[in-house]
């Protein structure tokens, strides 16, 4: 994992050889002061070396100059340097976000992955920046410290060596505790970001159903959730500094004592003990950033790895020797086709279908029965299905994924429109049109005279989800996308149900237009829309009951013609 980390670097080796030359500098600047303070005890204040005494101390003061602008640089560029690859590791994460199949985001939330990218990536920036610095530089000091101290006194530095391992010792053991913590705070943190983006992109409904006391129960729940995970951390964080601090206090003690004990018996002078009393903080304050950057080092680490489990998702694969599906005609076979959603039990079981190039076939049944799966197979959105399922004599699995949806159009019930203007989410369907290719697109779905009423016509924003349209508006849009798109191969899942009746006629003139020339499944509840497909299966618990016209169906008198009779009873 940490060899991972420092792959992110590679794209930036010179600003971090830059911002570690920086830190260096700025650490040896630091052994300067206890250096010249030994000189004037030792030397120039008992010589009264007045002249000296200036030069050391001008030149000191150069040196802080420098060391001030040094940090200036470190804290700046080496922020950008972590802020750059946080930057590389979310658009890492986004285009993977963009290969994951539809069982991942099934199974997670929007919410969380949400936090993984922002709140966990923003630790692993800081890491970034403070990690090698911390850890490299406060090493280096370390070592260049004791040498510096063993020239003023071997054995009181030897002294001092010997409590660092019980530092580090403690260090560990609480570490552990630590990392536990902070996972589960970051859990918590995730959590009710999902449960705060429910509840926002529902606001809608919570407000017909007047249930935002509801609403604010749920999210206090998960708030007393992240209030007491982050308790729980920073009750282990406070655990960590508190004995880490008192055993750097005990250095001190130490110092003082045993100091005192080699003054007094003439080991020491009385310039160098004070000189190793103000240079002791160079030995031990890299042992504490040393110590502390295991917290950093937790926090970043703790976001890196959740960022992983991201990344090392699997995303879709074409298999190997893939080809490019071209001038598709639209014929489709199901061969015993059965599938699954995860463990749970079939929802298709070995279903048998071919539907004729350029005909309208369409899907009825009870909710459930797995009319949208098969829908969801065909652009081979699942992939772990038994059987075969063939366009135009091509198994799909031999076939690219990008050149397979190409050739689908699918409108379903559920809308997405971007938080964009109307052309743009019209564009979606193919991004190199023209404007007048959109326009056309527009009047095919019914959609154009609407958009020239509106004050900005085509660059009109139409707000998240397309708040700021009507069902029937929103309807016209995503069949605007599939004009311009053009498919062979037409999927209409439920695209009418959720409008009224009247508008319902309008939208199906639009559909009517649109399935022209097309192979067009149709899935759909409301049965005075598909009374006139090329053939209509009834598809119940996943297996397939009956097939035919509708004239042949109803004749039958089985299931389609009782879900007829009891949609016209009285018409």
């Amino acid at each position: 994992m940490i060899k991972r980390f420092l792959s992110y670097y590679k794209a930036h080796k010179k600003l971090f050889a830059l911002d570690m030359l920086a830190s260096l500098l700025v650490s040896l600047i630091g052994i300067v002061y206890p250096m010249i303070t030994r000189r004037m005890l030792n030397e120039l204040i008992p010589d009264k070396n007045y002249r000296l005494i200036v030069i050391f101390g001008v030149s000191l003061l150069g040196l802080y100059i420098c060391k001030m602008l040094l940090n200036y640089f470190i804290q700046y560029q080496g922020h950008v340097m972590g802020v750059k690859i946080q930057a590389q590791m979310r658009s890492d994460m986004f285009r993977h976000l963009e290969k994951l199949p539809y069982s991942f985001y099934d199974e997670n939330e929007t919410g969380k992955i949400m936090s993984r990218m922002t709140n966990d990536l923003m630790n692993v920036t800081e890491l970034a920046h403070h990690g090698p610095e911390n850890l490299i530089i406060s090493s280096i000091t370390i070592i260049i410290s004791f040498c510096y101290l063993s020239t003023i006194n071997i054995y009181l530095t030897l002294i001092i060596f010997t409590c660092v391992p019980f530092l580090i010792l403690a260090a560990a053991i609480l570490r552990r505790r630590m990392s536990e913590a902070f996972l589960a705070s970051r859990k918590a943190v995730a959590e009710i970001n999902a449960r705060l983006e429910s509840s926002i992109s529902g606001i809608r409904v919570t407000k017909a159903f007047t249930n935002a006391d509801k609403e604010q129960e749920k999210f206090e729940e998960g708030n007393e959730e992240f209030v007491g995970a982050r308790s729980e951390a920073y009750s282990a964080m406070g655990r960590f500094h508190s004995s880490t601090t008192f055993i750097n206090d005990i250095f001190n003690v130490i110092v003082l004592i045993a100091g005192g004990f080699f003054l007094y018996n003439g080991a020491i002078t009385f310039g160098d003990y004070s000189a190793f009393v103000v240079s002791i903080t160079l030995f031990t304050q890299p042992v504490m950033t040393l110590v502390n950057f295991t917290e950093q080092f937790q926090d970043g680490f703790t976001g890196f790895k959740r960022f992983l489990e991201i990344i090392d998702e699997e995303p879709e694969k074409d298999k190997e020797g893939a080809e490019e599906l071209e001038n598709v005609e639209g014929y489709i076979e199901f061969r015993n086709v059965t599938y699954g959603y995860n463990d749970s039990a079939d929802v298709l079981k070995n279903v048998n279908l071919d539907i004729g190039k350029g005909k309208t076939f369409a899907l009825v049944g009870p909710s459930g029965g797995g009319k949208t799966t098969i829908c969801h197979l065909i652009p081979k959105f699942y992939d772990e299905y038994e059987g075969e399922i063939l366009i135009d004599g091509k198994n799909i699995d031999s076939v690219t994924r990008g050149s397979l949806r190409k050739a689908i159009g699918i409108v379903q019930q559920d809308i997405y429109l971007f938080n964009a203007s109307i052309k743009e989410n019209i564009l979606y369907g193919r991004l190199d049109a023209t404007d007048e290719e959109v326009v056309e697109a527009a009047k095919r779905a019914n959609i154009h005279d609407y958009i020239m009423t509106l004050e900005d016509g085509y660059d009109t924003q139409i707000g998240e989800r397309g708040v700021k349209l009507s069902g029937g508006q929103k309807q016209r849009l995503s069949i605007a996308r599939v004009f311009l798109k053009n498919p062979p191969i037409l999927i209409l899942d439920e695209a009418t149900s959720a409008l009224d009746n009247s508008t319902e006629i309008l939208i199906q003139q639009s559909l009517d237009e649109l399935c022209k020339g097309r192979t067009t499944i149709v899935v759909a509840h409301r049965l005075s829309t598909i009374k006139n497909a090329d053939e209509i299966a009834v598809i119940e618990d996943g297996v397939i009951t009956e097939r035919g016209t509708h004239d042949e169906l109803v004749s039958a008198k089985g299931t389609y013609a009782m879900l007829y009779s009891q949609q016209f009873r009285g018409v």
